[in-house]
């Protein structure tokens, strides 16, 4: 079964937006995220895996905090997008490639959950000096 197409929307704007579903969920009541961090990985972390599965190890990196609301995450059409260009850190050193991403719920150095994982396209080609952008073209579907 598929979920609704309004119902899709929802549930995109409960994690994204923080915005409750009426008579259905709310946002947690008791010490709820305000962000979610973005990751960088290597090859793909799987539905298994964690935000350190396959996650780039260049020097400097650490995962972005994008805040959990209208002002972080555009919402509609049952996909989500950054409001704004998501800018890692520098590359201080290392050579790899990111070839995805993850929007999870903790910071960097911990295992953190994915809630959502996709190929990046184009891939990042990551050196010394390049700084990895995720754009505001980037979208997540629910479908």
């Amino acid at each position: 079964m598929s979920k609704g197409n309004t119902f899709e929307n929802d549930v995109l704007a409960l994690i994204f937006n923080a915005t409750t579903i009426a008579n259905i969920a709310i946002n947690a009541t008791s010490g709820p995220l305000t962000v979610l961090y973005v990751s960088l990985h290597t090859a793909d972390p799987g539905e298994a895996g964690t935000q350190l599965t396959n996650e780039v190890t260049y020097g400097s990196y650490a995962r972005v905090a994008v805040n959990r609301n209208s002002g972080g995450w555009s919402v509609s059409s049952n996909s989500v997008s950054p409001v704004a260009d998501i800018s890692f850190p520098t590359a201080g050193s290392g050579t790899m490639t990111a070839t995805h991403a993850a929007v999870g719920t903790t910071d960097t150095g911990n295992a953190g959950k994915i809630l959502y994982s996709g190929t990046l396209s184009p891939n990042i080609a990551i050196t010394t000096g390049v700084t990895p952008i995720i754009t505001t073209a980037t979208t997540i579907t629910e479908d």
